[in-house]
């Protein structure tokens, strides 16, 4: 394979896991807060930090993309 495909596919699947465990993360939340209102704002916490981890595994995946382009 091409050294340029190899750098598309680690940023394209690098990319769709983390939208998919966003989605995933934020739907759970959503239908956790409706069962139980009075929990949303610790709901809400482990959601936003679901988000940073999940969002994590992107920003990792371009800096590999990176060092595999560059290096």
């Amino acid at each position: 394979m091409d050294s340029n495909t190899i750098i598309g596919l680690t940023i394209a699947i690098g990319g769709i896991a983390p939208a998919i465990a966003i989605g995933l993360i934020g739907s759970k939340a959503v239908e956790a807060i409706g069962r139980n209102p009075e929990a949303a704002s610790k709901i809400q916490s482990n959601l936003i930090l679901g988000f940073a981890f999940a969002e994590a595994i992107a920003i990792y995946a371009l800096v590999v993309a990176l060092i595999l382009k560059f290096v």
